[in-house]
């Protein structure tokens, strides 16, 4: 029989190291082909090794960026040919990324993923995952069959990730595809392991800042808005479910809390966990924004990023309609925020002072 290959991208990333494994017992036959950018390859190869997988996750040097993803013709052949499932998860997720890098990676990165997948006969599914925040700057509600509304964005990696999607869109009449879009990925909800703080950790970095200073804990801003932090083992959940189903073809899905609450709530949470209290002073959100760019503010919020936190303010919600059905008949289901937190802040206390969980800039 013909090989079953599954071409994944954005290995060994946080995500793509917990999802291999689990898609490899899903499908006994097939063989995962990583394909890693060459300075990843070393880093790719030892996380490998660590998963115990063998000869079934074969690490494949590459490039996105290449309109023949950097292999060979005789290589790019051979694999569009034994291929049946791509995943694709491999961008520039930094919200402080620059233009050019960012239509690169996320935009040109993958249009030469949709035409390998084109190029490949026995292709059963194109996985791709997209980001809720394709949204920009829309309030209200957004649904899962929304994309292109006339909206602004945020930053250039909104703004790619959008673009990306409206290629993804378009190859559907043609390549059998699921489109995912999560919110902001924290830990898992059961060990609270991460990568790395950034994200909703800095709102736990700058509580951890005025708690060692035996400070106020200040909340930035009124932070009404719903913040749509998710537990990445429900995002893994979610799509090794969908790859598993032929029902999930030509789907959008909002992997995201059906119900969530607000970046003061989960503030409060945070702060209660950590330092016993809840915030003692809120400082309003313009003043934060132009406090920010002086340093010894930024420590004070625990090296808080500006664009950051401007997602603590950004009323949006984001429906879930045909995620809470498709994934509803399997339980799968998204964890309220306030059944992990206790492991989420354990996790962070334990390691945060770890540079190898600190954000990169």
């Amino acid at each position: 029989m013909a090989s079953r290959t599954i071409l994944f991208t954005g290995f060994p990333g946080f995500i793509g190291a917990r999802l291999i494994p689990l898609l490899l017992d899903q499908d006994r036959d097939a063989t995962v082909v990583a394909l890693v950018e060459p300075r990843m390859v070393d880093k790719a190869r030892a996380a490998a090794a660590e998963l115990g997988r063998g000869e079934r996750l074969l690490i494949q040097p590459g490039d996105i960026t290449d309109p023949r993803l950097g292999l060979d013709e005789a290589t790019y052949r051979r694999l569009a040919s034994e291929t049946v499932a791509v995943h694709h998860l491999a961008a520039i997720y930094d919200l402080a990324v620059p233009l050019g890098l960012a239509e690169q990676v996320n935009v040109e990165g993958t249009q030469n993923v949709i035409d390998f997948c084109r190029a490949a006969p026995r292709l059963e599914r194109h996985n791709y995952v997209s980001t809720a925040y394709v949204a920009g700057l829309r309030h209200g509600r957004v649904k899962e069959a929304d994309l292109a509304a006339g909206q602004s964005f945020k930053n250039h990696y909104e703004s790619t990730k959008f673009a990306a999607e409206v290629l993804v869109r378009a190859s559907m009449d043609e390549i059998p595809t699921t489109i995912y879009r999560p919110g902001i990925v924290v830990g898992d909800s059961r060990t609270g392991d991460t990568q790395k703080f950034d994200g909703p950790y800095f709102l736990l970095r700058s509580i951890a800042a005025a708690a060692r200073m035996g400070g106020l804990i200040v909340q930035p801003g009124k932070m009404g808005a719903p913040l749509n932090v998710v537990p990445v083992d429900f995002i893994i959940d979610a799509i090794v479910t969908g790859a598993g189903d032929p029902s999930f073809a030509g789907e959008t899905l909002h992997l995201v809390d059906p119900d969530p609450i607000s970046s003061a709530e989960l503030f409060a949470l945070l702060s209660r966990e950590y330092a016993g209290k809840a915030p003692s002073l809120r400082f309003p959100w313009p003043v934060v924004d132009q406090a920010l760019r002086l340093k010894p503010v930024r420590t004070l919020f625990g090296g808080t990023p500006r664009e950051s936190l401007l997602y603590l303010q950004h009323e949006v919600r984001y429906d879930t309609s045909r995620a809470t059905e498709l994934l509803g008949r399997h339980g799968v289901r998204c964890p309220p925020v306030a059944s992990y937190v206790t492991p989420m802040v354990s996790f962070f206390r334990e390691h945060e002072d770890d540079p190898a969980f600190a954000p990169a800039h």
